[in-house]
């Protein structure tokens, strides 16, 4: 398997915050009407578990892709 993540350290949180913020943006513009009566730990809950893996799986690896084909 091989690592395409880049080796810089302060790359990672900008990349982590850049599809973290647009995401979480996205999500309470469309689930927020639907969710705001929800208590706030389950409003938080119903957002990361869609946020995480969406940001893990889809996200990050396209941010990762793009920069090592400019890296070639």
């Amino acid at each position: 398997m091989t690592n395409d993540r880049p080796h810089n350290k302060h790359l990672a949180p900008v990349l982590i915050w850049l599809a973290i913020y647009p995401l979480i943006t996205l999500l309470l513009f469309v689930l927020g009407g639907h969710i705001e009566h929800f208590p706030l730990p389950l409003r938080t809950g119903i957002l990361t578990i869609i946020a995480v893996p969406v940001v893990y799986y889809i996200i990050l690896p396209f941010y990762y892709h793009v920069i090592n084909r400019f890296k070639k």
